[in-house]
């Protein structure tokens, strides 16, 4: 599987996402993934789910060195204090020494960026995360972080599927070589049912979901993250690395409505 390097880590392009997986079925979930070749997985403190995932990695018995694992700090955590205690508190659930990245996972109005990452940096050069960056910032926060704070972002992971443009957003981290990774990447089962995507899937004997899939990863600097709890789906989502998809097929993708967000950010006080 293709790996994204980034601020001295590598990261598989394709990720098991894992919000609102819950319990025995997210254990079980990640430990089938993990079984077939996924070695990506993200997770959040906000989806309360890292214990069973930290259970799931324990089964595998897999090389720490083989896995990357993202978590998340929330929004209502960002003062240095609340940061420090989210993150010893994610990786107790983990049960790592270490994840690979660390994110910011909603912006917040009321956070002092400049300490915000500065306890980020902390965690970094202490060797408990290998990196740090954001979701969901728009370009004007990217700027602040990257720019004004001049934190060592690996990626911005945001909502990006087919039928949404990220264009604006894309553009800015392509410019710094940062990442994107991209969840919702199926618009949360809509691509499924996309005629255009199933026309394009049926010539190259795939599903809709694994053409909008392959779209993504061979974009440049794009990872995916889609939500699979099932085999079939997890595997189904592996098997889309081997679709080769062609100008005409890039070209159909395109004029798709761009429009369809899933994921409404109006509740994150920083968006524009």
């Amino acid at each position: 599987m293709d790996n994204l390097k980034t601020q001295g880590i590598s990261m598989p392009k394709l990720g098991l996402g894992t919000f609102r997986m819950q319990g025995d079925a997210c254990r079980a979930a990640v430990e089938s993934a993990l079984s077939i070749g996924y070695r990506h997985i993200d997770t959040a403190e906000m989806y309360a789910n890292e214990e069973p995932i930290g259970s799931a990695i324990a089964a595998s018995r897999l090389p720490r060195a083989e896995l990357h694992v993202t978590t998340k700090v929330w929004h209502e955590n960002l003062s240095p204090d609340a940061i420090r205690r989210a993150f010893d508190a994610s990786l107790n659930k983990l049960r790592l020494d270490h994840v690979d990245l660390y994110l910011v996972h909603w912006p917040s109005t009321a956070a002092n960026w400049g300490a915000v990452f500065e306890t980020l940096m902390k965690l970094k050069e202490e060797g408990r995360t290998r990196a740090i960056g954001v979701a969901n910032f728009t370009t004007a926060l990217l700027k602040i972080a990257v720019e004004d704070v001049r934190a060592p972002i690996a990626c911005n992971q945001v909502e990006y599927h087919a039928m949404l443009d990220q264009s604006k957003v894309r553009a800015y981290l392509a410019a710094k070589s940062i990442p994107l990774v991209a969840y919702c990447p199926l618009a949360q089962g809509r691509i499924a049912s996309d005629p255009m995507l199933a026309e394009i899937g049926a010539r190259h004997n795939a599903t809709a979901a694994q053409v909008a899939l392959k779209w993504l990863l061979d974009q440049d600097g794009v990872a995916a993250i889609p939500k699979a709890s099932r085999r079939e789906s997890q595997q189904a989502n592996l098997d889309a690395l081997k679709i080769t998809l062609d100008e005409a097929d890039r070209k159909k993708i395109a004029a798709l409505p761009k429009d369809r967000r899933c994921v409404n950010p109006g509740f994150a006080p920083a968006w524009d």
